[in-house]
């Protein structure tokens, strides 16, 4: 199983966002639907029979998109860096994406790259295509964009979430030239391994009106309770902040969802009685406590 997850916040559009994403890219299809059930629509407010979550791959790589409501947005804060490796692929990709989107720089030649490009599709979920080639079966990265207070936090954000992490490290550190004025060391990239996923982060100069939010998190997928502990109390230390239902925000604001895997595998139950015992006491919780939701599911 991927160790972390993308997970993309949609406002009643995550099927037909799905099942434009998977057109776009290879080796793509959707996996899972969980559809909202009467009792389900009800406390949320959906529709009955509408989706709820949609599991899927887009170059081979595992994702989640949520029909959440309006709450949250998508923005450039977090974005997916896509390593194209072709001239072919990357126009295909960039024409596609930019139907009905808003093309924040078109696809050209840039001082880092000799084809590069950053879009914004139409259901607000930024991209950034390179047309060079990684060393890696991961074309698809998260690429974090730390603007404003947090403008100089590139370098100690990946240094953090590298102590986190099993099995992480640095992989690219790029600073900023020092006629930029900044402080020595400044990072304007880096691209870092957390477990099996690879990471971009880059810093924003200027005034941005955008920060993390909500609409694009990480699922941690943890195999016991013990590991569910051990990123729970790292990630909410130091400035971060619980949430419900296994939801937090770590000290720079990026959510992420620490979920056993065990939790999946009661809600897939498929006596319906069970499984809605499981949410009601799940719905309840902030750090998921897998003892209860056993208990739930038995009694």
């Amino acid at each position: 199983m991927q160790k972390i997850t993308p997970f993309l916040w949609f406002d009643n559009n995550a099927e037909e966002a799905v099942n434009f994403y998977t057109s776009v890219f290879n080796d793509s299809k959707i996996l899972t639907v969980n559809r909202y059930d009467e009792a389900g629509a009800k406390a949320s407010g959906q529709k009955t029979g509408s989706a709820m979550t949609v599991a899927f791959k887009l170059e081979g790589q595992n994702f989640t998109a949520l029909n959440g409501g309006p709450y949250f947005k998508l923005n450039q804060s977090i974005s997916f860096f896509v390593y194209c490796e072709s001239d072919n692929k990357i126009e295909k990709i960039y024409k596609k994406l930019s139907e009905g989107g808003v093309v924040m720089m078109p696809l050209d030649k840039y001082d880092w790259s000799p084809r590069y490009a950053w879009v914004i599709d139409k259901f607000g979920l930024s991209w950034q295509l390179d047309v060079d080639k990684i060393n890696n079966s991961q074309k698809i990265l998260p690429a974090f964009l730390f603007v404003n207070d947090k403008v100089l936090k590139v370098k100690e954000a990946a240094n953090y979430y590298s102590t986190v992490f099993p099995d992480s490290k640095i992989i690219v550190e790029w600073p900023y030239d020092k006629s930029a004025g900044l402080p020595d060391g400044t990072l304007l990239f880096a691209q870092f391994k957390l477990a099996d996923h690879l990471f971009n982060a880059m810093s924003g100069v200027g005034e941005h009106k955008f920060d993390f939010n909500e609409a694009f998190s990480f699922v941690v997928n943890c195999k016991d309770q013990e590991e569910v502990d051990y990123y729970w109390n790292k990630l909410t230390s130091d400035g971060g902040a619980e949430s419900m239902c296994g939801w937090l925000k770590d000290k720079y604001g990026v959510s992420w969802q620490i979920v056993p895997t065990r939790l999946i595998e009661l809600l897939g139950d498929p006596d319906p009685v069970k499984a809605q015992k499981v949410i009601v006491v799940m719905l309840k919780m902030k750090k998921i406590i897998i003892l209860d939701l056993e208990n739930a599911y038995k009694n």
